[in-house]
């Protein structure tokens, strides 16, 4: 693996991630694919997105269908209808905390309760890096725990120890894995709450790990924004400026130019599509919603400006119809149109960072989106 730095401007970077499926051209935003699929859309419509890097859900997987199908089937890119780029695996660390009425958690993993039949289920950090090798991803994450926010600072501290720990633990797991023949990446988790004291001794044992890249967690877990970006700033200024920076759960598209000033490379983010099944479409101009009844005669795309199919095809009137009939196409016009913009939205944020104007393109973009 190696990640090129290309240029730096405004705080951003712009680079190149070689990866097992091709080069991902960062910085970039990753459509989820949470169950291998990206909600509402085919092989087809992923294929004319072409995006060169998805996220998917271990734990989910792990649980339905089962890492034994996965791997069956040939593995999670022939599973998914031949998806061929770069996917990269949540650990299930992030449910540690979602769904903490039904675990437990201890120095050696975690115990829980499947949400799907109650059936019982062990995590530890060596069993995480094995599913996630048996599902063959190209990137592997680790089990970690992800503190809640408002978080005492001795409450973090001990969630940070434990990551640590746990962290150390999969290294020796990940190089058996690939003495085994597996050529993933492996972006360890890094977590420290929002307590700027414990992210510095953190990004130091990051920084220190034979890892390929570091996936930063703990961030928008209720925090407000301005806090957010003071504190990501400071915790990529620790980080080893040679690897990738997967900023995780993050993915708006004033988000994509603000997570980029503060350093970032990667990001992910259910937020397109999910808004998209309720009729809220992006634009550059600012998000509306489709079913309002101002566009029931509106016969125009919904945005005049986005290159994608469902823009060139069809208007504000049909698509807002559709939504309020109830009719399954909605959802993958409106979340396909959602997707293609945040691609352009990445896009826009590395060609200004190549360009040498990073600062004043996100700052024409935040002002034109909240006009």
């Amino acid at each position: 693996m190696s990640f090129t730095l290309q240029a730096e401007s405004g705080g951003a970077r712009a680079g190149v991630l070689d990866t097992p499926r091709g080069p991902v051209q960062t910085p970039c935003f990753m459509p989820v694919a949470t169950q291998a699929s990206v909600k509402a859309l085919d092989a087809d419509d992923l294929a004319r997105l072409n995006p060169r890097a998805i996220l998917a859900n271990s734990y989910h997987l792990y649980l339905r269908p089962g890492t034994e199908t996965v791997k069956a089937a040939g593995g999670l890119h022939a599973f998914m209808g031949g998806y061929d780029g770069f996917i990269i695996t949540d650990s299930g660390g992030f449910q540690v905390l979602s769904l903490s009425k039904l675990r437990a958690v201890d120095d050696e993993g975690v115990t829980f309760r499947s949400h799907l039949d109650g059936s019982k289920h062990r995590l530890t950090p060596e069993s995480v890096i094995a599913v996630q090798a048996e599902l063959g991803s190209d990137g592997w994450t680790t089990l970690d725990e992800c503190p809640p926010y408002p978080c005492a600072e001795a409450d973090a501290a001990r969630a940070l120890e434990r990551t640590r720990r746990w962290l150390d633990r999969s290294v020796p797991a990940v190089a058996a894995a690939r003495a085994a023949g597996a050529k993933s990446l492996f972006f360890p988790l890094y977590q420290g709450g929002l307590h700027p004291r414990l992210r510095r001794p953190s990004a130091e044992h990051h920084n220190d790990c034979p890892a390929d890249g570091i996936s930063i967690g703990g961030f928008m877990v209720g925090e407000d924004k301005p806090t957010t970006w003071a504190m990501l700033g400071e915790t990529t200024a620790l980080l080893r400026a040679d690897r990738p920076r997967y900023l995780m759960g993050v993915g708006t598209p004033s988000d994509i130019w603000d997570a980029a000033a503060c350093g970032v490379d990667m990001m992910d983010c259910v937020y397109p599509t999910r808004v998209a099944r309720s009729g809220h479409i992006m634009t550059a101009s600012g998000k509306f919603n489709v079913t309002n009844a101002r566009f029931r005669r509106d016969f125009t795309p919904l945005d005049p400006e986005c290159s994608c199919f469902v823009c060139a095809r069809y208007t504000k009137a049909y698509l807002g119809h559709l939504l309020r009939a109830s009719e399954l196409a909605a959802y993958r016009l409106l979340s396909y149109h959602n997707l293609h913009f945040m691609a352009g939205v990445a896009a826009q944020a590395r060609a200004a960072v190549l360009a040498g104007r990073f600062a004043s393109a996100r700052a024409d973009f935040l002002a034109r989106l909240s006009s």
